[in-house]
């Protein structure tokens, strides 16, 4: 399974590794993401996502449906 949020799709990003030397070498900066157990009313059930911290925040105020309906998920499959 790939290192993506599965709400807002970030991934990882390309950037270097700077040294003291100034050398650089290429390395990735991934999101920080956590696997949660979110409540989903409508199905009324649990669902277990892979999200990041930024849409776990933005997750409290929109609402779960809101955002999968913006990503284009479906809730059933997961």
């Amino acid at each position: 399974m790939s290192r993506r949020c599965e709400l807002t799709g970030k991934k990882a990003n390309n950037a270097f590794a700077i040294s003291h030397s100034h050398r650089r070498t290429k390395r990735l900066q991934y999101p920080n993401l956590q696997s949660k157990r979110v409540w989903w009313p409508q199905g009324n059930r649990w669902v277990k996502l892979k999200l990041s911290t930024k849409a776990i925040k933005t997750l409290e105020t929109k609402g779960l449906h809101a955002m999968a309906k913006e990503a284009g998920i479906n809730l059933n499959h997961y």
